[in-house]
């Protein structure tokens, strides 16, 4: 069964040298960069849940296998680390932020959203840009199931931002009415982290 196919907007920049962000070099390699240990999660245990809950009037939670069974999207993006790498021609595969957020009800003062992950890493991100139509809960990259050290079962994708946006291991995602910095903006990354611009410290 075929799925929709997503094509991220900076793809279509041209050529490799100009959808390649100032100041990073292309890898045909997708490097494992993270802070502590890779989590060891099960997703099939009954207590794993990802929650989405804060500003909404209809916070519920998922299962993996609840997860896995709805509407799903290929999407086709670049990725591009605040390393100074930066790897074109991805297909990523998942659920669209814009149906899990709108299942929530936000309510109107909701700007923000707090990705929570395993061992209790967190990221900011501004609504508006987490659910832009080629951003997913992604759990496959290049057909098949995301390696552990990439994220899996579950990581946020928001292709527009530095890689660190996009939360492996995901557990939650929290509305707010307020930015607030998460775990990698709390040590000196940017607030929001845009490649083109250079976003990758201060404030």
């Amino acid at each position: 069964m075929s799925r929709p196919r997503i094509i991220s907007p900076d793809t279509q920049r041209g050529t490799p040298a100009a959808r390649t962000p100032p100041a990073q070099t292309l890898t045909a390699k997708w490097p494992v960069l993270h802070y502590g240990d890779v989590p060891k999660v099960d997703p099939t245990r009954a207590d794993w849940r990802l929650r989405v809950f804060g500003l909404c009037d209809g916070p519920y939670e998922l299962s993996y296998a609840d997860i896995r069974g709805l509407p799903a999207v290929d999407v086709f993006c670049d990725m591009h680390c605040v390393t100074h790498w930066s790897r074109l021609d991805n297909t990523f595969t998942g659920v669209p932020t814009k149906a899990i957020i709108e299942r929530a009800r936000p309510k109107p003062e909701a700007k923000f959203v707090m990705c929570h992950s395993e061992a209790g890493f967190t990221v900011n991100v501004p609504l508006d840009e987490f659910t832009r139509e080629d951003c997913i809960l992604a759990y496959q990259w290049e057909g098949k199931d995301l390696e552990p050290d990439h994220g899996w079962p579950l990581r946020g994708l928001v292709p527009q931002l530095y890689l660190w946006k996009s939360a492996k291991w995901l557990r939650g995602i929290e509305l707010r009415a307020t930015d607030a910095p998460g775990f990698w903006e709390q040590n000196g990354y940017h607030m929001h982290g845009d490649p083109w611009k250079e976003e990758r410290f201060g404030w």
